[in-house]
């Protein structure tokens, strides 16, 4: 088996939107290097990982993502046929099927000309590259450490030993193909208000599930029921399995929202982006209880209006906005408690 690596240089805003693209799109693995998440983690008082000066001085600031793709004879797997250019396609549930190197960059292209209409993303696609498969594997694990995201909720990776302070929920974790390591400012603020909000009582819905680390998290807080579910069926056994490492009950499942099984419910996450959050937008009333909240998060700041006019066009009502460098997270819910 022939692989193919096609390479990104992006910032670190935009590597959340990238990565899930490629996703979309179809990759076998999503390898993210982005050395303001290594500087934090390694910063961190309480972290466990070491780097010496020169390692420090290697990082620049330019984020490299690589997405890995099955090649045959310049025939690469994946979402998109050479007739669908459109850049919204390839987040259509398609199988996936062999198209022409050049059709895919065309598109690849298309997809990054309308990101730049609303984020900068840097030089964006610099080329691919024919590697071997174990070049990718676990490469990408040496910069995943342990991670405290609340001052009781950490994420580990699977493959790391930690012995737990008091108190401490640890969520063991091994992002696998999927998007969602817990160190994305979109990620870490959705865990925050699942720390704050999650009860016995709670009825969960992980909109966009990946990893399955939001879902777990919200489980391992007590949470009555939880359901996660995600449009990409590549990313199902990853989150499935992080489940069973973590002993948690949760029903994982391929789909959207309209194949939500058990609303409605009276907490639901969807960490996505703005451009999906407004599509759905209309659809969420429906499958919240009259109490319930709603967390909308993977919004870019210059996003944040349109995302704000499609919640109030919808009947909903903001009652909590957070930033995090250009990163916005909102709850909303259906009564009038409050409004930003």
């Amino acid at each position: 088996m022939q692989w193919i690596s096609l390479n990104f240089e992006t910032t670190h805003e935009a590597s959340e939107l990238i990565a899930e693209f490629l996703l979309n799109l179809g990759a076998e693995g999503v390898d993210v290097v982005d050395p303001e998440e290594i500087r934090s983690v390694l910063a961190a008082p309480d972290s466990l990982a070491y780097a010496d000066s020169d390692f420090f001085d290697q990082l620049d600031q330019l984020v490299r993502i690589h997405g890995y793709f099955v090649m045959n004879n310049q025939q690469i797997r994946c979402r998109c046929k050479p007739d669908l250019l459109d850049p919204a396609a390839v987040y259509d549930q398609k199988p996936r099927d062999w198209v022409m190197i050049e059709a895919l960059e065309r598109m690849i292209q298309s997809s990054l000309s309308r990101f730049r209409s609303f984020m900068d993303i840097g030089q964006g696609y610099t080329g691919w590259q024919q590697i071997r498969q174990e070049q990718w594997a676990d490469n990408w694990k040496k910069y995943y450490q342990t991670h405290h995201l609340t001052s009781r909720l950490v994420i580990n990776p699977s493959w790391l030993d930690y012995l737990p302070k008091p108190g401490e929920v640890v969520v063991s974790l091994d992002p696998g193909s999927a998007f969602g390591t817990g160190t994305h400012e979109s990620t870490a603020l959705c865990a925050e208000l699942l720390d704050e909000m999650v009860h016995s009582e709670s009825s969960v819905l992980d909109l966009g599930t990946g990893s399955g680390i939001l879902a777990i998290i919200a489980s391992r807080l007590g949470a009555r029921r939880v359901e996660a579910i995600d449009i990409d069926p590549s990313v199902i056994q990853t989150a499935l399995d992080n489940c069973e490492v973590n002993h948690v009950s949760v029903d994982v499942h391929t789909g959207t929202l309209a194949d939500a099984s058990a609303p409605p419910y009276n907490l639901i996450v969807a960490n996505i982006i703005a451009d999906v959050l407004i599509e759905l937008m209309p659809d969420f009333p429906a499958v919240m209880t009259s109490d319930g909240q709603l967390v909308l998060s993977g919004i870019i700041e210059d996003r944040q209006a349109d995302v704000q006019a499609a919640i109030e066009s919808a009947g909903l009502r903001t009652t909590q906005l957070r930033k995090r460098k250009d990163w916005c997270t909102l709850v909303v819910c259906q009564k009038a408690d409050s409004q930003i």
